[in-house]
């Protein structure tokens, strides 16, 4: 019996690694003998370590709105996700065609999108709504480096995942570039709440109407889901990320085509 693939939707803010992660899941899929396809979300890249399955500048292209609408870049990207609301069916029957183990959604940076506008999670609901389906809201390790920046972050992913309506999972990125102690003191947070809690308040540039109470009343909600430490360049973390995910999306059985096809 055939089975629907199931589907891995990459969050984030712009520079969390979004683009990376996908082009080094895909190939940890692959390494694994598990056949996968990617589509590109953002219409205004101009460059992708990884070729396509399905691409939404075939339908939106970011660039051109730019110049016809005389829009900035921030600008014609929502002009554009609006624009693809519009050919959504085409570009879901498209997906749907795709006979794999599972969907890689490489989404755009602008977390606006999906965390305070309309037609990001109306568009991630028409990709998903027929399949198992897991988010990943990656969190980048030099700006989770701050304690401040880690608690913003994470109330941002709290966001996306209520917008968004999708099992999530926070992956901590780029963790080769920082020392290890700062992934170690990452990770104890979601151990020992309270110490976010104080370290946000000592941060009192960020701080300043916030008492530690405050804080961690947040804090234990937040810290409440794991995070899962990766490197996209050196590949450490993806065997307990696909762990992760299998967990979600199959109840930790792993699940095969009849005949996984070959990446071309």
């Amino acid at each position: 019996m055939n089975q629907l693939p199931y589907v891995v939707v990459i969050l984030g803010t712009a520079g969390s690694g979004k683009t990376t992660l996908s082009a080094s899941l895909l190939d940890f899929l692959y390494d694994n003998q598990l056949d996968a396809a990617v589509v590109n979300l953002d219409p205004a890249v101009e460059r992708l370590p990884y070729k396509p399955d399905v691409d939404v500048r075939d339908y939106v292209d970011a660039r051109e709105l730019m110049k016809q609408l005389g829009l900035g870049p921030n600008g014609a990207l929502i002009a554009a996700i609006d624009a693809l609301s519009l050919k959504i069916e085409e570009l879901v029957e498209e997906i749907e065609s795709l006979r794999t183990n599972y969907i890689i959604v490489d989404t755009p940076g602008q977390m606006e999108l999906f965390a305070f506008r309309e037609t990001g999670p109306l568009v991630i609901r028409s990709i998903t709504e027929s399949y198992k389906s897991v988010s990943l809201f990656l969190i980048d390790a030099i700006q989770a480096s701050r304690p401040s920046n880690y608690f913003s972050t994470l109330l941002l992913a709290a966001s996306t995942q209520f917008r968004i309506s999708l099992p999530q999972i926070n992956v901590l990125t780029k963790v080769d570039m920082v020392p290890q102690k700062v992934v170690e003191e990452i990770i104890g947070y979601h151990e020992e709440p309270p110490l976010l809690a104080t370290r946000v308040v000592e941060d009192r540039s960020s701080s300043l109407m916030w008492s530690e109470d405050d804080v961690l009343v947040l804090a234990e909600r937040l810290l409440n889901m794991d995070i899962v430490p990766v490197s996209s360049k050196t590949m450490l973390g993806f065997d307990e990320l696909y762990a992760y995910i299998q967990r979600v999306v199959a109840g930790g059985e792993d699940y095969y085509t009849e005949e996984p096809s070959p990446r071309l």
